[in-house]
């Protein structure tokens, strides 16, 4: 398979049909519980539910590797949709604290299952060693670009 890198266009072209085919899934699964979200949303909603009381804006850019101008989109429509409030932290003006609505929490209670079935699905037919491999193959590809 490494030789056929060139012939097949680089591992770039693989690795932008898989994400697109997990895209699709999640898409297809939103679609299906009749929630109008988009993928970012979700990451951001669900980031938010995880952080609970400590969940900020600046936290959300740190942790999900998303600029600011984005995720200031994202949480805005989320806003919108009513799934999230977005104040101040209590003495500290500089923060924007995000908590989840009970619409945000009917959303996530909706979605998480069918989510954790997704990933589950990832893994099919891989053993631990297969996926530890994966997952390092990724890092290293990921730390071949960095230092360039």
């Amino acid at each position: 398979m490494l030789n056929q890198i060139d012939e097949i266009s680089g591992i770039g072209l693989h690795l932008d049909l898989v994400l697109r085919k997990i895209q699709d899934a999640y898409l297809r699964t939103f679609e299906q519980l009749g929630v109008d979200m988009t993928i970012e949303q979700w990451v951001i909603l669900h980031r938010i539910s995880e952080l609970g009381e400590e969940a900020s804006q600046r936290e959300i850019v740190r942790t999900n590797f998303r600029n600011r101008a984005t995720t200031s989109r994202v949480i805005g429509k989320l806003e919108n949709k009513n799934w999230i409030t977005k104040t101040r932290f209590e003495g500290d003006q500089k923060r924007f604290k995000l908590e989840l609505t009970p619409k945000g929490h009917e959303i996530i209670d909706l979605v998480l299952p069918h989510a954790i079935k997704l990933r589950t699905q990832a893994i099919d037919n891989l053993d631990v060693l297969e996926f530890q491999t994966f997952l390092k193959v990724l890092d290293q590809i990921g730390e071949n670009y960095s230092s360039s």
